[in-house]
């Protein structure tokens, strides 16, 4: 009986977690209906029972215990938390040249980091419990520590995947046009030559990037025959590096890719998302299917910025318009995993983001698709569909609420009134 004692705290530690979790109360969620991401349909008067930060059971409303904690959300449809897998937090708003340069000139890293704080709080205030950002725009890696700071629970906000810096080549992303003796600050990480490349994408994996995010294309103008072109950033070689290295450390890669040959360019080399997607061609929609590269297509950004950009002398963008709906059915038809994305940063955070659901069913969706687009396919497509994505026994507490039916009415979805992140409710229906 010499090893009793070890035997001993060997079982109270065995024991611990369970006496832990036993002691913990249950909490229950009354829900009206529940969107079954799963399947695309709603089930009626469900009850949601939570203990911690966890699902515990999705079961009928007659099985509510007496006595029970409940939130009664019986006039409300319950979804699982809204993921959107291309944002900026550390952006306001850059439909004009002004607009972006005032941001990188005129403010401070300190001033951005904390103006991206407060950001991401409105995030989750609208629903989305889980983002990826993809870029910093010149703020280096704050994204990184917003991110922490939301895990350490000292703000309020969505759990985050970022990309920090992104990468593109000399000359081709603003801060552009000063004159050759002045410095000014640039949008990206630049980077020329593959080894040049692979060593920024190790430099920012380095300093915590989840994606590296790669500009591909610049220079859009579109031909007669309705076909967005473009001017390729990275050469091929450059490209494969890229994806090579990332790919390599296990992390993955997100193109900005918007015309004919910036896309081609990417879905050859290998990306995992393909961001916007303004025209692909019909051999590269193969490409993507073959591989099973996203695509991510932010249509309401492109139209909200489309004005702006126009007024600085790019009217393409309001020419883009047409060319993304018909790129979008395409993509559909030929069954591309499409995930929800809505680039909010390029157009201020006063508007809410969940504009894009009206757009996606505008273009082409069923409102089921567009929900589970942000949803199980967006958590697909950020590895985290064993967490996150449907409200289901075992995965994290994420749901929000609407006031009615979003399968009838899309726009509800603009309409967020109760979010739970992870257990803890940030938002609830007014009475």
């Amino acid at each position: 009986m010499k090893d009793f004692p070890g035997r001993f705290l060997l079982f109270l530690v065995l024991l611990f977690p369970a006496l832990v979790h036993s002691q913990t109360p249950s909490r229950y969620l009354k829900c009206g209906s529940l969107f079954d991401s799963t399947n695309g349909t709603l089930r009626q008067h469900v009850t949601i029972e939570i203990q911690g930060n966890k699902i515990i059971s999705v079961t009928p409303w007659e099985q509510l215990p007496s006595g029970a904690e409940i939130t009664d959300l019986s006039t409300q449809t319950c979804l699982p938390g809204l993921i959107d897998t291309h944002t900026h937090v550390l952006l306001q708003g850059d439909a004009t040249a002004a607009e972006y340069a005032d941001q990188l000139l005129k403010q401070s890293l300190a001033y951005r980091a904390i103006l991206g704080a407060v950001t991401a709080g409105k995030a989750l205030n609208y629903g989305f419990t889980t983002i990826r950002d993809l870029e910093t725009e010149g703020a280096l890696y704050a994204d990184v520590d917003i991110k922490h700071l939301i895990e350490q629970g000292v703000i309020p906000g969505p759990r985050m995947q970022v990309a920090t810096r992104a990468l593109d080549v000399t000359g081709a992303y603003p801060l552009l046009g000063y004159a050759y003796g002045i410095s000014v600050p640039h949008g990206v990480q630049i980077c020329d030559g593959p080894e040049e490349c692979r060593r920024a994408v190790r430099e920012q994996l380095s300093y915590g990037a989840d994606w590296i995010k790669v500009y591909v294309d610049r220079g859009y103008f579109m031909r007669p025959d309705g076909v967005l072109d473009d001017i390729p950033t990275f050469t091929p070689d450059e490209l494969a590096a890229i994806v090579d290295e990332a790919h390599r450390e296990n992390h993955r890669v997100a193109a900005h890719a918007m015309g004919l040959h910036g896309v081609h360019n990417a879905v050859t080399a290998g990306v995992d998302t393909l961001e916007h997607g303004d025209y692909i061609a019909p051999e590269d929609l193969k490409t993507m299917a073959e591989k099973g590269i996203w695509y991510v297509p932010t249509t309401y950004a492109l139209e909200a910025v489309a004005e702006g950009r126009a007024s600085d002398g790019n009217p393409v963008y309001k020419q883009m318009i047409k060319t993304h709906a018909q790129t979008m059915h395409r993509a559909m038809e030929a069954n591309i995993k499409i995930a929800f994305g809505t680039d909010a940063g390029a157009f201020p955070w006063s508007i809410n983001p969940a504009k894009e659901f009206a757009v996606l069913v505008r273009d082409g969706m069923t409102p089921s698709q567009a929900i589970q687009s942000a949803t199980l396919q967006a958590a697909r497509l950020m590895h985290l569909d064993d967490k996150l994505g449907s409200v289901e026994t075992g995965k994290l507490a994420d749901i929000v609420a609407v006031p009615g039916n979003p399968l009838e009415q899309i726009t509800l979805m603009e309409q967020v009134n109760f979010v739970m992140k992870d257990g803890i409710v940030y938002r609830t229906p007014t009475p």
